[in-house]
Formats: C-alpha cells, structure tokens, sequence
C-alpha cells in the first residue's frame, strides 16, 4: 500500500525533547493517526525518531525536512520508515530513490512535478500548499499530471483538511496543528490524542 493511503492527515511533528516522542507517538497511534513524520529541525529529531521506531511499534515513523543525502542517511539509519524534503534537487533526488524506503520529495510548481516524473516518481509532497495555490492549484494540476498524487502540506488545518482531501489526487495532508507547540509544552498527550481523533475521522 501507498504511504498516502495509510492515514488521512500526517502530522508534521518538531520534537525538542526526546523524552517527550514516545508518549506523543502513542497518542497519535491510539488517536487513529500511525504516519507521523518528524522532521529535522530540532537537535533531538533524530533520537526521537529512534525511540519511536523503538518502542512504538504500530508506529510508522518517517523524517520531515530532509536536504541533503547526510540527512537521508542519517534519517534511516535512526529507523526512518518514510523521508520527506521540502523542495527537491537533482542530487536529493538521487539520495532519495538510493534511500531503500518510500519517500515525499517537495513540490511547488509543475515543472518541479514534471521533472519527478521523469524520474519514475509519482508521490510528492505539495509545500507550502496554502502559499502555493492550494487547492485551486491542484486541481489544475490534476489535468496535465493524472498520474501524480499528492501529500499537501503548509498552513492546512482541520477546517481546510476536507477540501484537500477530497480532491482526486491527494492522498493525504501533512499538518503541525495535531501537535500544538503548547500542547506538547505543557505534556498534554490527551489532547494530542483528541486531535488525531478529529483528524482520522476525515476520510
């Protein structure tokens, strides 16, 4: 099955502390939300990502913000399952498909969406999706590109989720407002629990 077929939303996660990634794992999971991606903006990313791989195990733990191919080995060797980038270049694209694991490479035009294709990539993430066009762009894309799906992500939220999601070629959303920076300040894993509640129930 598709990564994109796997849940309805994909919560973008920034983890500062790593104590704080299993638990916060756990309530997504129980919340209906398994694919969540971390990305590699915090020192703690990478440790993170290894204990959920760890200790979480019907968790599908990938690595957001990958730019390099240091990140792409570094993001599978702490047990990535999944690699996301937020835009793409010729030698990512080559650590990537060299990866051994699905990957989301970023998309903003049609061209960039184009140039994947021809690599044989049909799955890309749409960012920053609202900034972009958002869903107006993608349906015009849907026409010229049928073949191409989609993960759109950048400023979705609950209420804007449903019109992405019920366009042909998306397969899921990204989205942070799962994991508010308060919510995880304060360990609130309850509410990230009722979040991913209201989120899976999209589709």
């Amino acid at each position: 099955m598709s990564l994109l077929d796997l849940a309805p939303v994909v919560p973008v996660v920034v983890i500062d502390d790593a104590e704080a990634a299993v638990p916060l794992a756990r309530a997504l999971v129980a919340g209906g939300l398994p694919v969540i991606e971390v990305t590699l903006r915090t020192d703690a990313a990478l440790d993170a990502i290894r204990r959920i791989a760890d200790e979480v195990p019907d968790a599908v733990v990938g690595a957001g913000t990958i730019r390099s191919a240091s990140d792409v080995a570094a993001a599978v060797a702490a047990g990535s399952r999944f690699l996301v980038s937020p835009g793409t270049t010729p030698s990512l694209v080559d650590a990537l498909l060299d990866g051994g694991v699905p990957f989301l490479p970023g998309v903003a035009t049609a061209s960039e969406a184009m140039a994947l294709r021809e690599r044989g990539v049909t799955e890309m993430k749409f960012f920053p999706a609202e900034a972009a066009g958002g869903i107006p762009y993608l349906k015009a894309l849907s026409g010229p590109l049928p073949d191409v799906r989609f993960c759109p992500t950048g400023g979705i939220k609950l209420a804007t989720a449903p019109g992405y999601l019920a366009l042909p070629n998306v397969g899921c959303v990204g989205g942070t407002w799962l994991t508010p920076a308060d919510t995880l300040a304060a360990g609130d894993y309850a509410r990230v629990e009722k979040l991913a509640l209201e989120a899976s129930s999209l589709r």
